[in-house]
């Protein structure tokens, strides 16, 4: 009975199986009642049934068979309450040699300028992350998005759907003004730096200069270098000088908010990203239009896979890695109150 139970509804478990040979006496039940019947226990004996031979029976004789069997439902299900049914989840854990990657995608107001098509930087940079996550199988991956602050909008997860999904949510403006680049670092490394695995790494993707948040991007750099996590930046733009950026502003006759499109400098500081870059071993790329950001998202992919390959083939295959991150795939556990 309990296997019967596991397989029509998967992942059920009981407490206390043995109750349910109390069922048993479901079809006793039911035996003794056809038998009842056909034994005519309690009928009226008369000589003859032709004066009532036409007579047709009512709905209440046939239906009195319904509330015996609605009696054994209720019995029957009384009795699977009281083996107490658990839906629960197996906890499983898998053992992966990968690598540790949080993005940092910047989302202050430039990076709605209009240089890259098909609609702007930030669109660009939200799809190239996509392709870049879909392709990372293995990996553990984390992705946060800064402007004036920083927030961590997805942990550190081998659960890319998860991921993508949360790209798939990121909006401008969410992060107030400005552009933190030292507080994004210092909010990655505070994810990263419980990790053990071999490689860890920050992809940073910005438009500007840091002008906001009270950590300095070189002190962050410097704390990289000291856990071991490479930076890879990226400085996104065109270096064709002004660019158009589309700004709501708010009529203070109407009240109603309405698109103004301005034309501002927006600097990237490469000087700074090189910095960083270089002091944690990690290089700089700049893209100047849509093309130039997915091939720089390809180029980080295609390092940072040449870098585990060569890890593996320098340790002993036959166990897991002490230092390979591990992360639960699923996880199954059953519970009861």
């Amino acid at each position: 009975m309990k296997e019967l139970l596991t397989r029509l509804v998967p992942g059920l478990s009981l407490r206390d199986p043995a109750v349910l040979w109390l069922l048993v006496l479901v079809p006793i039940a039911i035996w003794l009642r056809a038998r009842r019947e056909r034994r005519g226990d309690g009928a009226l004996t008369v000589p003859t049934l032709a004066f009532v031979a036409s007579a047709r029976p009512t709905w209440r004789v046939r239906l009195r068979w319904v509330p015996f069997a609605l009696s054994l439902l209720g019995y029957a299900g009384l009795v699977v309450a009281l083996a107490r049914p658990r839906l629960g989840l197996e906890r499983t854990e898998s053992w992966t040699e990968g690598v540790d990657i949080f993005i940092a995608l910047d989302a202050s107001g430039s990076m709605a300028a209009e240089d890259f098509k098909p609609k702007n930087r930030f669109s660009v940079a939200k799809a190239c992350t996509r392709r870049f996550v879909e392709g990372r199988s293995g990996d553990r991956i984390g992705l946060l998005a800064f402007a004036g602050r920083s927030r961590t909008i997805a942990p550190l997860t081998t659960d890319r759907a998860l991921v993508l999904d949360r790209v798939d949510s990121l909006k401008l403006g969410d992060q107030g003004d400005g552009t933190a680049i030292g507080m994004a670092l210092g909010n990655a490394l505070a994810r990263l730096r419980p990790s053990k695995a071999r490689s860890k790494v920050i992809v940073l993707v910005t438009d500007g200069g840091n002008n906001a948040g009270e950590i300095d991007p070189d002190t962050a750099a410097s704390i990289a270098k000291a856990l071991g996590v490479r930076v890879y930046t990226i400085g996104v733009g065109t270096a064709e000088g002004p660019v158009e950026i589309p700004v709501p502003i708010k009529d203070p006759e109407t009240g109603r908010v309405v698109e103004r499109r301005v034309t501002v400098n927006v600097d990237v500081d490469e000087k700074l990203l090189a910095r960083i870059a270089d002091a944690t071993n990690g290089k700089f790329f700049r893209a100047t239009d849509a093309d130039a950001l997915a091939q720089t998202f390809a180029a980080i992919d295609h390092l940072e896979k040449r870098t585990r390959a060569g890890a593996r083939s320098s340790s002993t295959p036959p166990r897991p890695p002490r230092s390979a991150s591990r992360s639960p795939r699923s996880s199954r556990r059953s519970s009861s109150r």
